[in-house]
């Protein structure tokens, strides 16, 4: 039996019922709806109410459906999809339509920022948005047009476009002098950058000092120092102050090599299985996304530019 308009729950209800299924997680919807906890608990609350039944059930740091809540989020969701992607084509606003790009903040810090300039100067209609976060997001749910992740190739979808990979070598200021790591010795005259991700991130072996000493055969050297930092573009920016020696991912330091402004100070290199790929929400994206694309793949050097990956 199908309700009269009169009776159907307010939009409102519905969005923030969706955000909760979406995210399972009070906390993670109410960000994405720029509400309060509290704010959203209510709203679930009064369309649990305005039903009659109960659409999750609470655990401790946990939220499940109900069988009926279920059934509604599965038509729900499709719903605000639907009018998500309508409302947006359909946007009268007379501004153009933002293109958000979703990078890391290393990579945002180190490989993006210092060539927007030039995508700008190229493409001054376009209106782009990094959104800079090590949080992985899901493009459609967040808005988001296109993301550039690093992760190993066996998980990547086969629509994803490989930019480049992962060579690592240690870096330092050209203070140091290009022989600084010559011996295990000369260790302990040395401060070590390292790159400590917070807990729950990724925290590849390859740029852990520990593991390249004891690559080395130097597990027993002790250096002068260690200094540690959370986020990967903070142990660059010490290393460009002159700070001590990093593990340099070298794709994104590139133009500070180039430069000048960071030298290799040891010509072991580590090759990884990872890589960096750029992944697009829809397969058929609107000019504006395909323009900042082709400007990522020729910014990585992709032979023939960028084109639509195949989505099957």
């Amino acid at each position: 039996m199908s309700l009269s308009l009169l009776k159907l729950a307010s939009l409102d209800l519905i969005r923030g019922f969706v955000a909760v299924g979406r995210r399972m997680s009070i906390t993670h919807a109410a960000q994405d709806l720029c509400l309060t906890q509290s704010a959203v608990s209510r709203q679930i609350a009064a369309l649990e109410a305005h039903l009659g039944i109960r659409l999750f059930t609470r655990g401790y740091r946990a939220i499940a459906f109900t069988p009926q809540g279920e059934r509604l989020f599965r038509s729900a969701d499709g719903a605000v999809q639907q009018l998500q992607d309508v409302m947006g084509e359909l946007s009268a606003t007379g501004e153009s339509t933002p293109v958000v790009l979703s990078a890391s903040i290393g990579v945002t810090g180190l490989w993006l920022l210092p060539r927007l300039s030039r995508f700008q100067a190229a493409n001054p209609g376009v209106d782009l948005r990094v959104s800079a976060s090590d949080r992985i997001v899901d493009l459609r749910n967040d808005d988001i047009d296109l993301a550039i992740r690093y992760a190993g190739a066996a998980t990547m979808p086969g629509n994803a476009l490989r930019l480049f990979g992962e060579t690592v070598a240690a870096v330092a200021h050209p203070s140091f002098g290009a022989d600084a790591l010559r011996s295990a010795r000369a260790l302990a005259k040395l401060t070590l950058l390292d790159f400590d991700a917070p807990r729950g991130h990724l925290r590849p072996a390859w740029l852990q000092w520990s593991a390249w000493l004891t690559q080395r055969g130097w597990a027993s050297a002790k250096p002068r120092g260690v200094l540690r930092f959370n986020q990967y573009d903070q142990v660059i920016h010490a290393a460009l102050a002159g700070q001590g020696i990093a593990l340099g991912r070298l794709p994104l330091l590139q133009p500070l090599i180039d430069e000048g402004r960071l030298i290799v100070v040891d010509p072991a290199r580590t090759e990884t299985d990872y890589a960096y790929w750029l992944l697009q929400a829809n397969p058929s994206p609107r000019t504006a996304v395909r323009r900042v694309a082709e400007w990522i793949a020729d910014e990585a050097g992709i032979p023939g530019g960028w084109h639509p990956p195949s989505t099957g």
